[in-house]
Order: structure tokens, then C-alpha cells, then sequence
């Protein structure tokens, strides 16, 4: 990987699997790395092509050599996005072991063009101003610090340079008041394998009484159910295996990471404000901005 380097990585990496490694193997994002080495190829999907272009508002055409972050990159399913949509150069990073998974769906896709590693988003290997586009899609509400997240994103830009991220949103006093939140106290700390199986163990009954009620005036109480959105989440054209794989994943991710914490769009809009960012677009659980 990496022949074209434009942003020095730094030295002090430890090489393992191929991958350089900044942060212990063991972390709080312990559990992404299980469900993401399980389900590699689960979302590689070309509704991720719908979801890269929708966040970010950019177009192929500005993405021509510029340098490309992407922080909390998964199993990379925008990581294969922008290798095989784009002329960016691509600089993943990942918290987890998910960044094994990556290399293995992505690393022969344009390796001269793509750089990967693991590290932490608070203490990322490259120098501050190096990149002329930053992308972050499903992370910053499992970080410990939302706002310290976003303030390592944006000084990772350089002046002028993009930031695009997405989050959780809290659209009103009920946002917590489902099943998600109500259970993920008990299931955080389960080991993964356990509340993988209890979940698949209950999957088929409850994507049943899922799509009973989504059609009814009732739909509301499908929130009460522990089980992922089906209805207002997954792309319409899942066979009925990719569809129960798909939940299965969604469920696990759910209820096992160690943080999640959602935010209001206009207070992470004024996040980017006092990171040194003008915000450009704000879209509900979707923000853009520029460096000043």
C-alpha cells in the first residue's frame, strides 16, 4: 500500500498485519473490530455510493489528487467508495481491528493510492493541515468526546479544506426513549459473542412483529422493539438473507459500543464554529464546513 505518499505518517508505529498501529489492540472499540472482521463484506453495497456522495456534497471532479481523510474508516465501505469512484488519495484510519477487514476488501483496489492505519481520532499520525478533504460517517457519537473529536478533525484540514461528518441526532425529548436506550446499560458490557447470539437467537420474531406494525398506524411502537430501523434504514432492494444479515449486524451495533452519544445538529453546527470551521450545510445529523 501507499506508493504515493503525500502526508508522512508518523514514525513511531508498530507494524502488524501489514497495518502500522498507533494505539493498543485492545480499546473501547473492541467491539467494532469483532462485528466488522464478522461482517466485512456485509454492507459493501452501492447504497455505500449514495451515502458517500449524499454527506459530503462533493463531486468527482474535486476529488481529482487531493488527500483524503477518513477517520473511523470501519470494514470500509466508503473506504471502497472513494478508492474506486474517485482520483482522491485515501488516508483511513480506524480505532479498531476493522481496519484488517478493510485491507482485506479494499487493499488491492488502488494501493498506490491508499494509505491505512490504525489509530485513535484524538491522536491521529499525520500533522496537522495536511489534508484538503475530511470525512467521518458513523463515529463521533462513539467517541468519548464528541466536541474534542470534532476539534481533531478540523485541525487535521488544511485552511480551506473540507470537513464532513455525520452523527446521531437528537431530534427531541424522546429520542432516548426506546428500546436502544432503555437496554444498552445491560448490553454494552456483554461479551460480543454472547449478545451476538441472543440477538440472532431473537431476530426472526422480531423483524416479524417489525414489518406487522411498520405498515400500520402502530408503526411508532417499532421503536419499543430491540431491533435496528429496518423500515426507515435499510436500502429497499436487500434479498431476504441480506436483510436479515444486515439486522444482525445493525442490532450488534446498536447495543454493544461503549459510547453513544447524540447530539442536536445545531449544537455540533457550533461545534465547527468554535473549532475554527464555517459551516457550510447542515442537514438533519449531517454537517459541513470549511477551515477558516
Amino acid at each position: 500500500m501507499g506508493a504515493r505518499v503525500t502526508v508522512e505518517l508518523r514514525g513511531d508505529a508498530r507494524i502488524v498485519n501489514g497495518i502500522p498501529r498507533y494505539v493498543d489492540l485492545d480499546n473501547y472499540s473492541e467491539s467494532f473490530g469483532f462485528q466488522w472482521n464478522m461482517f466485512d463484506r456485509t454492507q459493501l453495497h452501492r447504497h455505500s455510493s449514495e451515502m458517500f456522495w449524499h454527506l459530503t456534497g462533493w463531486t468527482k471532479e474535486e476529488l481529482v489528487g487531493v488527500d483524503l481523510l477518513e477517520a473511523g474508516a470501519g470494514a470500509g465501505r466508503l473506504s471502497r467508495v472513494i478508492l474506486e469512484e474517485t482520483e482522491a488519495n485515501l488516508y483511513a484510519l480506524d480505532y479498531s481491528s476493522a481496519v484488517e477487514a478493510n485491507l482485506r476488501s479494499n487493499g488491492a483496489i488502488a494501493p498506490e493510492r491508499f494509505h491505512l492505519c490504525q489509530a485513535s481520532i484524538y491522536d491521529m499520525p499525520y500533522p496537522d493541515g495536511s489534508f484538503d478533504k475530511v470525512l467521518c460517517r458513523g463515529v463521533l457519537q462513539h467517541t468519548p468526546n464528541f466536541e474534542e473529536s470534532v476539534r481533531a478533525l478540523i485541525a487535521k484540514a488544511k485552511h480551506g479544506g473540507e470537513i464532513a461528518v455525520d452523527f446521531y441526532e437528537v431530534r427531541g425529548w424522546w429520542t432516548k426513549i426506546n428500546a436502544k436506550y432503555m437496554l444498552r446499560p445491560f448490553t454494552k458490557g456483554m461479551p460480543n459473542e454472547k449478545l451476538l447470539g441472543l440477538i440472532d437467537r431473537n431476530l426472526d420474531w422480531m423483524m416479524k412483529a417489525h414489518d406487522a406494525l411498520a405498515g400500520t398506524p402502530l408503526r411508532h411502537l417499532t421503536r419499543f422493539l430491540p431491533l435496528v430501523d429496518i423500515a426507515g434504514t435499510f436500502p429497499p432492494d436487500l434479498t431476504p438473507a441480506q436483510r436479515r444479515e444486515w439486522a444482525l449486524l445493525d442490532t450488534f451495533d446498536m447495543f454493544s459500543p461503549e459510547y453513544d452519544n447524540p447530539q442536536t445538529t445545531a449544537a455540533v453546527a457550533q461545534m465547527f464554529t468554535r473549532a475554527g470551521a464555517d459551516v457550510t450545510f447542515t442537514a438533519p445529523g449531517i454537517v459541513r464546513g470549511v477551515r477558516r
